[in-house]
């Protein structure tokens, strides 16, 4: 299964963006209002600056104190962000998110920012794909 099928399948196809200027409490409330984990930090050129997790603001809160809140996203962010294409495999994304440690990525195509996936997509699309393996394999031993 690859990274397209894995995006054309999420009930939503929308990618929440915010400003490097913009807070990190606007951040923090966008992450809880919308129930998501990370935040694309948009460049204004369909590309990406950065990205910015529930946990990099836990860490500046940790380090800080809550007055961080008050600090821009671009001082938290991730700005070193690895990304994946469409046409890259749920396996070698996996692999990248868990050598990398990060459970959200965003999807590349041609410079622009098409689409988000997140371990737990990727963890889904593998299951389907085991699934299926396993009911092929089954067939084959029944000889149907």
């Amino acid at each position: 299964m690859n990274v397209r099928k894995i995006i054309g399948e999420k009930p939503i196809q929308t990618v929440e963006t915010i400003s490097a200027q913009e807070t990190l409490s606007a951040a923090a409330a966008i992450l809880a209002q919308k129930k998501i984990g990370a935040l694309i930090v948009a460049d204004g050129r369909d590309g990406v600056a950065g990205i910015l997790s529930e946990r990099d603001i836990v860490r500046r809160i940790a380090a800080e104190g809550g007055a961080c809140l008050m600090s821009p996203v671009a001082s938290a962010m991730t700005k070193t962000v690895i990304a994946c294409e469409p046409t890259d495999t749920a396996h070698s994304v996996m692999e990248k998110m868990t050598a990398g440690r990060f459970r959200h990525m965003p999807v590349m195509e041609e410079g622009r920012l098409v689409g988000v996936i997140s371990i737990g997509d990727v963890v889904k699309a593998r299951m389907a794909e085991i699934v299926m393996e396993n009911r092929a394999m089954e067939e084959m031993i029944k000889g149907n």
